[in-house]
Order: C-alpha cells, then sequence, then structure tokens
C-alpha cells in the first residue's frame, strides 16, 4: 500500500550536505562465496502499511529510536510512493549520519541502489552498489546485479565478465535461467528475463578468466 501524499509531504528534515561520487567499476574477481549481511532491507518497523507506517516511522526518528533505519525504510516508503526526490533527500540524510563503512552505511546504500534501479536510475544504482564491492571478502550478491545494471547500461562485455564470476562460483545454479526465482526471490520477473538474455550472452561466448 502507498502511503498517503499527503502524509510524506508533511515530512520535515534538517538539511543535510552530501554528493555522489561517480565510482568505478572493479574487474571482477574469481569467486564470490561470501554471505553479506547488509544486503537485506532496511525494516525499522514492520506489520503495518500505509499512513500507519508512516506515521510510526517518524515517531520512531523523533523518539531516536532506530534513527537511521526509521530514515532508510522512510525513504524506500517515499520511492514506492512515487516520491523519488523525497526518497532521495531521505537517503542521503541516512548515509550522512551513518558512520562510514558501518554494516548499517552499506545496508542503506544496498537498498538506495535498489530503488534508484527501479526507477530506471542504472547509472545511479550502479555508483551506489559499486561502492561496496569489496566491503564484503567476495559478496555474494555482487556479480548477478552489477552485471544487471552494466546490460541496463548498455555495457555488455563487462556485464558477462561480471555473470561470469557467478557462474565460475556456482556453476550448477548459474547457467540455467530457471534457478533464478529460487536464487533472486525478491527481483521483479522482468529483471530475471535480463538476467536471462545476459547468461545468454555468456553462453554464447564465455569470458576467459583471468
Amino acid at each position: 500500500m502507498k502511503a498517503g501524499k499527503s502524509t510524506l509531504l508533511a515530512i520535515v528534515l534538517a538539511s543535510a550536505a552530501f554528493s555522489v561520487q561517480a565510482q568505478t567499476v572493479p574487474k571482477p574477481k574469481e569467486f564470490y562465496f561470501d554471505e553479506d549481511r547488509a544486503a537485506v532491507p532496511v525494516v525499522a518497523i514492520s506489520g503495518v502499511e500505509g499512513d500507519a507506517l508512516v506515521d510510526q516511522l517518524m515517531k520512531a526518528r523523533e523518539r531516536g529510536r532506530k534513527t537511521l533505519e526509521a530514515t532508510a525504510q522512510l525513504a524506500h516508503v517515499a520511492y514506492a510512493g512515487g516520491r523519488a526526490d523525497l526518497g532521495d533527500q531521505l537517503y542521503q540524510q541516512a548515509l550522512s549520519t551513518a558512520q562510514n563503512g558501518s554494516s548499517t552505511w552499506r545496508s542503506i546504500r544496498w537498498n538506495y541502489g535498489w530503488d534508484l534501479y527501479r526507477q530506471g536510475e542504472h547509472q545511479a544504482a550502479l555508483d551506489q552498489w559499486s561502492s561496496l564491492v569489496g566491503a564484503v571478502g567476495g559478496a555474494s550478491w555482487a556479480p548477478p546485479t552489477l552485471a544487471l545494471a552494466l546490460w541496463k547500461l548498455d555495457r555488455k562485455e563487462e556485464a558477462v565478465q561480471w555473470y561470469g564470476a557467478a557462474v565460475r562460483t556456482e556453476p550448477m545454479l548459474w547457467t540455467d535461467a530457471r534457478n533464478y526465482a529460487t536464487l533472486l526471490p525478491a527481483w521483479r520477473e522482468e529483471d530475471r528475463d535480463t538476467l536471462a538474455e545476459i547468461l545468454g550472452a555468456w553462453q554464447a561466448n564465455p569470458p576467459a578468466w583471468p
């Protein structure tokens, strides 16, 4: 359920200076076996939706309870409600407050990337995700996610190289698109279909390693 625009418009933010630097996408490593516990939705309040959720998140911020998490979740709600401008302000405020490089900071960036991606802001999403590569030795989410964004940006050779890292890591899983619903349950079907295109390109010309 989308939060009411009137409620979202009532959110008052302290101004926070924040700038996003374009990130250079690194070359993929050989393997990406590591779980990244920061690569999960930021949730301060669960079990409610719409205006009730916004109200509880605002109260959590006012009371200083899970302020960062509440701000990031509000940002996601704003994006889901079609208020990308407000979502950007909230995400930027959360990032400017979070300790640089902390698990919370990384989780906010990961989520921000997905909200940007779903708005069609593929370069901005890639910039968010690229900043996280290497924070966890070889995070398993990185190869398919970066491949997806790079493909959308028509950087197809790089996309296939990143997809190759997923295949090297788990060849029995990533060489069959029928596995995607299980591997990527939170992805939209259209994004899994895009990943299947990348798989097809990988199958046609698998990149050599190294």
